[in-house]
């Protein structure tokens, strides 16, 4: 659906390189397996350290790397990882040489502790972000959870996902790259390698989605938290990739075998095709995920199953945290599908659902109660709405359905009633009125980096740290003196409210209506 995935792009395309800013008191050296880390500790009580993971030249597989080393050959332990090429970014902020994470260690962690290890991966819609963006510093996270907190880096876009040659997924193969490398070194920082739990918003929580689906990924991690997850776009297929892939090669002028052609091209060049085939993928492959066209693919090795419910889901025994937030499209809509101060008439509704969801599935839309017209006559009330419920909320609700059906460990499901504006979405009003809570706007409430947040803000931020760190312990998020999170059920998924009492309405996400009168993106194209 253009009119509510198009701007998900442009949210998630936001190239805001944080500062990350740390008063040093001290350096220190860890040894490891690797050699000697180097990191600095701050004022706030945790290390941070910064390493190289894995090697690559361009569009070749990522490899491990044998020796500790600082990223970008940086010679200053408190230099951060320049991010991986994207495009809206300045390009002294950018490398390909960016296959980095960033380890924050608490004080209290050392050898011994057998602590468990957060890896967030962070969103993007797969062709930008960084483990530099803004909230992402795991100290504050770290210490709450008493937990080793880890931000990685993979290869975006073309670099990423469109290898000439025609392999895919080079940046998820990048992101066991990094789990593997974590495994092998966190034993020398205090974590149990066999306690890892895999976190990640938006297009990171969809990264986790595929390293679900792929069974080579799936010993190295014990459970996983997905925020956000655009769960209404599929696995790429291969059909689909292929035809982006050529139109790829075409637009660079390379042929797929052609290394010193594919070597020659400039940065530029590789983005500019990139961005052609975003912008034209829809009239490229009605199936396109406007929002992410170019994230993982569905290639029966790496990644087997696809995980919604086009095929019977397999039977995966990790628990699982799944998480909205409550105004996902908002940006996506008044940001910039529908910008303005002014209203839109009620028919703009539905014209833009028959445009890209058919007549037939927007005549079962206009007769339901779901998406009334507003009474003020804008329709981009019923748009976000509609956005929110079909390409985030309703889709990852029938993920958690099917996932305890097919035995696959306990899922709880919640949402955000209160937020922490996001750098960008500041610039959007509606995400600015009171109760609003915007795609991102619960990073900084996780990672407790709220610039001075507000008592809800920061009561919100201990209790979700808190039943983080009974997750991360224990599979089970629930604390002494917060209310019970009751686990989702094949029938009902006890969706708890974050800032709010009692349970989220089920509404539009009863199953039988989306996926089953009107079906998600992945059902209607048989992904």
């Amino acid at each position: 659906m253009v009119v509510v995935s198009s701007l998900f792009l442009a949210l998630c395309s936001l190239s805001l390189l944080a500062a990350h800013p740390l008063v040093v008191r001290d350096a220190v050296s860890v040894s490891t397996p690797l050699g000697t880390a180097q990191g600095v500790v701050g004022v706030d009580g945790a290390t941070r350290f910064a390493v190289r993971y894995a090697n690559s030249t361009r569009w070749a597989p990522s490899a491990i790397v044998t020796e500790w080393a600082l990223p970008n050959d940086a010679d200053d332990p408190a230099a951060l990882p320049l991010q991986c090429p994207q495009l809206n970014a300045d390009a002294s902020t950018y490398s390909e040489d960016c296959l980095s994470m960033i380890l924050y260690v608490p004080d209290n962690i050392s050898v011994g502790s057998d602590a468990p290890t957060l890896v967030w991966i962070h969103g993007g819609s797969f062709d930008s972000g960084s483990a530099t963006f803004p909230g992402l510093d795991g100290s504050n996270l770290g210490i709450a959870t008493d937990s080793i907190v880890v931000v990685i880096q993979y290869r975006l876009g073309a670099l990423g996902f469109l290898p000439p040659d025609g392999s895919t997924n080079l940046g998820v193969q990048d992101t066991i790259n990094a789990l593997t490398f974590l495994s092998q070194v966190v034993p020398s920082f205090g974590g149990d390698a066999s306690r890892i739990t895999l976190a990640g918003q938006s297009a990171g929580a969809g990264m986790i989605r595929a390293l679900l689906a792929g069974p080579s990924a799936s010993s190295l991690f014990k459970s996983a938290i997905m925020q956000s997850d655009p769960t209404d776009y599929g696995f790429t297929s291969l059909a689909t990739q292929a035809l982006f892939q050529s139109t790829f090669n075409d637009l660079v002028s390379c042929s797929p075998s052609d290394i010193a052609c594919h070597t020659a091209l400039t940065i530029d060049t590789i983005l500019d095709a990139q961005s052609n085939v975003e912008n034209n993928a829809l009239s490229l492959d009605p199936s396109a995920a406007l929002g992410e066209p170019l994230h993982p693919v569905l290639d029966g090795t790496l990644i087997t199953s696809p995980l919604d419910s086009t095929a019977p889901f397999p039977t995966i025994d990790k628990p699982l945290l799944l998480t909205n937030v409550r105004n996902e499209s908002v940006p996506t809509i008044y940001g910039v599908a529908l910008p303005g101060p002014d209203a839109f008439p009620p028919v703009v509704f539905e014209l833009s659902s028959d445009a890209f969801l058919g007549v037939d599935r927007t005549a079962v839309l206009l007769a339901s109660p779901f998406y009334e017209t507003d009474p003020d006559g804008d329709s981009r009330v019923q748009l976000e709405r509609l956005g929110t419920d079909y390409i985030w909320r309703c889709p990852t609700w029938t993920f958690g359905r099917n996932w305890v059906a097919a035995g696959g460990g306990s899922v709880h499901v919640g949402m955000y009633t209160i937020g922490a504006t996001y750098p960008g979405n500041e610039e959007i009003p509606e995400c600015l009125f009171d109760g609003a809570v915007c795609h991102q706007d619960d990073i900084m409430i996780l990672f407790g980096t709220t610039s001075t947040p507000t008592p809800a803000q920061s009561a919100l931020t201990i209790e979700i740290q808190a039943r983080y760190k009974a997750f991360l312990a224990t599979n089970d998020p629930n604390v002494d003196g917060l209310d019970n999170w009751e686990p989702a059920m094949s029938s009902d998924v006890h969706a708890m409210q974050f800032g709010a009492p009692g349970e989220v309405p089920v509404l539009a996400c009863d199953p039988a209506f989306w996926g089953a009168a009107v079906q998600y993106d992945y059902q209607f194209f048989g992904l």
